[in-house]
């Protein structure tokens, strides 16, 4: 199999990362900032349902708000990126929980009578919650030589994304618990089993490459799916700055693994091999429903 390292240079990985790093800290992170304080806001001052978080006379359409989100939109048309393959081999390695939750989707913060705008945070949690307890995982099995060698640059690069994974679930439950909802600290129930399952089998840095690049792609399709359906214009802020991020994350996967940084296939096969499809898919995008269980 080819090694991760074998076409990309650790000091163009770590400028990559850099850059990725860079871009949170000066743009995504304060407009996520800005968007999650615009959406507390609106519950304290009674525009917003605090049962489902949407809007009480439609979708809001203040400047501040509307900039925010089709900046983020526009943004998440310059990386376009899809879902790696999924063959594997046995390893004696298992995910263990990462802190962020607890894997079961047993954590704090039981959905079941969420709706509406709030679902879907909740389940965009649990998928950030995910994303760090994967990361963490592999970080401790690339570190502890389970995994062969994989350079330190792409541990780097892991660091930084499960960091920047942290802040999105960090947005999400800060808009949940303004809204008198309790913060969502378990990954995703639906999810978690198929990527302990699939990181079981994970033997070196490229399979480990392309496990993240499916939970980057799984994230980053749940949010382009989400993002019509939100009614709060804030919400769809949130959404529309953290879904770039994730884009991004899936493109250096894709030059970690050596292949072109975007969907490959057919709109019906995305799967397949073939030339770079014009706009990325939502196939592989989750319900609101994977963290509620309505």
């Amino acid at each position: 199999m080819t090694r991760a390292d074998d076409h990309l240079s650790d000091g163009e990985l770590l400028a990559m990362t850099r850059d990725l790093d860079q871009m949170h800290r000066d743009h995504g992170r304060p407009a996520l900032r800005s968007a999650v304080s615009e959406w507390i806001s609106s519950f304290r001052e009674g525009a917003t349902s605090a049962g489902d978080g949407t809007p009480r006379a439609g979708r809001s359409s203040s400047r501040r708000t509307f900039l925010l989100g089709t900046a983020g939109v526009g943004a998440s048309g310059l990386v376009l990126a899809a879902c790696g393959s999924s063959g594997r081999s046995s390893a004696p390695t298992t995910l263990a929980p990462a802190g962020a939750g607890t894997g079961s989707g047993s954590g704090s913060g039981s959905g079941g009578a969420l709706s509406g705008d709030l679902a879907v945070a909740a389940t965009a949690a649990s998928l950030e919650n995910l994303g760090v307890y994967a990361y963490s995982a592999a970080i401790a099995a690339a570190t502890a030589g389970q995994l062969g060698h994989v350079p330190p640059a792409v541990v780097t690069f892991a660091q930084t994304a499960m960091a920047q994974h942290k802040d999105h679930a960090q947005a999400w439950n800060a808009a949940l618990t303004a809204a008198g909802k309790p913060a969502v600290t378990a990954n995703d129930p639906k999810l978690t089993p198929t990527v302990q399952a699939a990181f079981a089998k994970v033997t070196d840095a490229s399979q480990l490459a392309s496990l993240a690049l499916l939970i980057e792609n799984i994230a980053a399709q749940t949010y382009q799916s989400a993002i019509p359906a939100l009614q709060a214009s804030s919400s769809v802020a949130v959404a529309a700055t953290i879904h770039p991020v994730e884009m991004q994350h899936a493109a250096i996967l894709y030059y970690v693994l050596g292949e072109y940084p975007g969907i490959q296939g057919t709109q019906s096969n995305m799967y397949a091999s073939g030339t770079p499809l014009a706009f990325n898919p939502v196939t592989l995008a989750r319900p609101a429903s994977d963290y509620t269980g309505s």
